[in-house]
């Protein structure tokens, strides 16, 4: 079977190793060069998702190459309350049911990328190929690239991020929802000084968030880079129509003021944290996800990652689901049987866990930018609550499922 990928992201390298190394005859089309400029981030978190996702489709190479590159993480969601008070730990890590090749590790996406491409043959990947659209052939797929250029094969895979042309086609009418949510963010070097006024929960990269009795919502975890030292990735959630002007319109000092301004009554060591961050990487990011996923007729073209279920970035999964489909339709492919059959088993899979990520983000996200004092005191209360009742604990924060 020959497959195209349209996409060099990570669910289509990932999708790329597992059908090379399964026997398959692999294209992967990738608008960018190969030294070319990649989607901005400050790294990943991969969970036991990915992890599974990522060891089932790798070589030993690849494989080895991602774990010297990455560093194990905590698995722990901390809420504190703007005084930095506990309010409730979710610790994945006490249910001990993660094999040791799952367990939460951290991530460059540069580092991801290169482990990724690593062992696959000279021309798997074809850059400067920008992909317009497709024909149905009674060959199979015909793909037409801007160059001109045309590539065959008998599935195509959509792996071509939140804007996809392709799902234009594909699915036409599925569109993203724009969720009246901005998320600000910035980035910020923990020196002595800074780290000395944090407690250590805040610092160990494990995903902390700051729920508040009012408005707004801080969420921040650390990341280690050998170039640059120690530092700390911070994410303010506010409704749309709560900042002071239109948001994508301001400029970076005005939205670090403005989250200066909402911190100010807060723990010193929050505040400093804004108050510290250069303008040059505060970004204003409206959230924005795709509807719940309804079934369709399966073809020779089917999509996976961003391109099918972009979700905010309010769970912290969407790498995670995106290698996740990797390794689901590679199985699919590798099961045999009627091309159609095949997609349609990954599809019918892929909206099952898709449409979970997508509720549990959306759901956060707007609980996150709620500016009801009445939800944010309750929700403040059952955290408080679990943190001192097991059995509550055990409802809120439910035992991961194991992966082995």
């Amino acid at each position: 079977m020959r497959v195209l990928i349209a996409g060099a992201g990570l669910g289509g390298l990932c999708l790329a190793q597992g059908l090379h190394h399964a026997g398959f005859a692999v294209t992967v089309l990738e608008r960018r060069s190969a030294s070319g400029e990649q989607p901005a981030t400050y790294g990943i978190h991969l969970n036991a998702d990915g992890m599974s996702a990522l060891r089932d489709c790798l070589p030993e190479k690849p494989w080895q190459r991602l774990l010297d590159s990455s560093a194990l993480a905590p698995d722990k969601i901390r809420f504190h309350d703007q005084d930095l008070r506990p309010l409730a730990v979710r610790d994945n890590e006490a249910h001990g049911d993660t094999g040791p090749d799952l367990r939460r590790r951290a991530v460059s996406r540069d580092a991801l990328r290169e482990a990724l491409l690593t062992g696959l043959p000279d021309g798997t990947v074809l850059w400067n190929k920008q992909v317009n659209g497709y024909t149905e052939t009674t060959e199979g797929i015909r793909v037409h690239c801007a160059d001109g250029s045309t590539h065959s094969g008998d599935l195509l895979v959509a792996a071509d991020g939140s804007n996809s042309r392709l799902r234009g086609m594909r699915l036409p009418g599925l569109e993203r929802q724009d969720l009246g949510i901005v998320n600000v963010s910035g980035r910020v070097t923990l020196t002595e000084p800074l780290l000395a006024q944090l407690p250590a929960a805040l610092t160990d990269g494990s995903v902390n968030n700051v729920v508040p009795s009012g408005p707004g919502w801080l969420f921040m975890s650390t990341w280690d880079a050998p170039a640059s030292g120690r530092y700390l990735v911070w994410a303010w959630a506010e409704s749309r129509d709560t900042y002071p002007a239109d948001p994508t319109a301001m400029g970076r000092a005005a939205l670090r003021d403005h989250v200066a301004q909402r911190t100010a009554r807060w723990a010193p060591g929050l505040h400093r944290l804004v108050t510290s961050t250069g303008t040059d990487t505060i970004a204003a990011i409206p959230l924005r996800t795709m509807p719940a996923l309804e079934p369709w007729q399966p073809s020779a073209v089917t999509l996976l990652g961003d391109a099918i279920h972009n979700m905010t970035p309010m769970a912290g999964i969407g790498a995670n689901t995106a290698l996740r489909d990797a390794d689901e339709l590679r199985r699919a492919l590798v099961a045999g049987g009627p091309l159609t059959d095949r997609v349609a088993t990954y599809e019918g899979a892929m909206r099952g866990y898709a449409n979970e990520a997508l509720a549990l983000s959306t759901r956060n996200a707007r609980s996150a930018a709620t500016t009801g004092r009445l939800p944010r005191a309750a929700f403040r209360t059952v955290l408080r609550a679990a943190e001192a009742v097991p059995a509550v604990k055990r409802r809120i924060f439910p035992a991961p499922p194991p992966r082995h």
